[in-house]
């Protein structure tokens, strides 16, 4: 049972490892808007996820078609309305990212990730009454000690923050709440409305379509190890796991980001920073000391 749960485990840590080393690729392109790289990265994302979908999972796209027709009309209702609302949540969360980026401040899209996990877990608890034991809650008061400790700046970017990361809370909570659906099927779905989305912003506001050889490059391998395989993971690791669970692994973003910083790219850092980021890490340790527990017992 407990290697059972590993593998959810690992398929949880893992998105969060990749997203947080995404600013070595997104450097390359810093001469680009950022929201051309984000157009883009959706549709090369659609067409990659649905170019494997169609050579490779015809049998799994067949039964997830078979099984919509099967269900009473209610829960097929359901199932698309959740669909829908998961690709605008996703959609939502990329591009107010973008826009605190752009025209809020870097910290208040960086804040947004510290205050994610909390939002989850409190969604978990409220809507789908998963469990917070005494010692997840002492795990969630660590983390809110180095969130605070890292807050700075106006309530504005403070309300920023919590916006950005409300839609990325709710995307996870509705991820666990859809069942009985092939994973990558589901993210082939979400990618499209994701690009149905955009696709009036981008024809009304897009630059020139670019040429430049490096820039697809880059495109593309955001597309595949930044986008498909991490959401793909995620959406797996929930299959196993309270959404409680897989939001407290957030604060590997940022604490992997800040890493990367520090000795890629050898930005400097101070011991009050130093600090709060490894409180956060103690929390995620102490939110899922009872898998981790498991988890060495099997090796031993």
């Amino acid at each position: 049972m407990e290697k059972s749960k590993s593998k959810f485990f690992i398929a949880g840590i893992v998105p969060y490892i990749i997203w947080g080393t995404m600013s070595i690729p997104l450097r390359d392109l810093k001469g680009f808007p950022p929201q051309e790289i984000l157009y883009y990265r959706i549709f090369a994302s659609i067409i990659v996820v649905w170019a494997s979908i169609l050579l490779f999972r015809k049998e799994n796209l067949q039964k997830d078609y078979v099984h919509f027709k099967a269900l009473p009309s209610g829960k097929k209702t359901k199932l698309l309305l959740l669909t829908i609302l998961s690709a605008f949540l996703i959609t939502g969360n990329w591009f107010t990212y973008i826009y605190a980026v752009n025209s809020v401040s870097l910290k208040a899209a960086a804040f947004a990730y510290m205050v994610c996990p909390l939002i989850t877990a409190l969604c978990g608890f409220v809507l789908l009454k998963e469990q917070l034991t005494k010692i997840k809650i002492i795990a969630l008061a660590i983390a809110l000690i180095s969130i605070i400790l890292l807050a700075t700046g106006s309530l504005y970017e403070v309300l920023w923050a919590i916006l950005i990361a409300s839609f990325y809370a709710v995307y996870i909570i509705l991820l666990k709440v859809i069942k009985d659906v092939d994973k990558f099927n589901l993210l082939g779905i979400q990618l499209i409305l994701s690009g149905v989305i955009i696709l009036p912003v981008y024809l009304i506001s897009s630059q020139p379509f670019p040429v430049v050889t490096s820039f697809w490059l880059h495109i593309f391998l955001i597309s595949i190890v930044f986008t498909i395989i991490p959401l793909f993971l995620n959406a797996y690791a929930l299959v196993g796991m309270p959404s409680s669970a897989l939001g407290i692994l957030i604060y590997l973003n940022p604490i992997v980001a800040f890493a990367v910083a520090f000795f890629y790219f050898k930005e400097n850092i101070d011991v009050h920073q130093l600090f709060a980021y490894l409180l956060l890490l103690l929390s995620i340790v102490i939110f899922n000391a009872h898998l981790l527990k498991g988890m060495m017992a099997k090796k031993v």
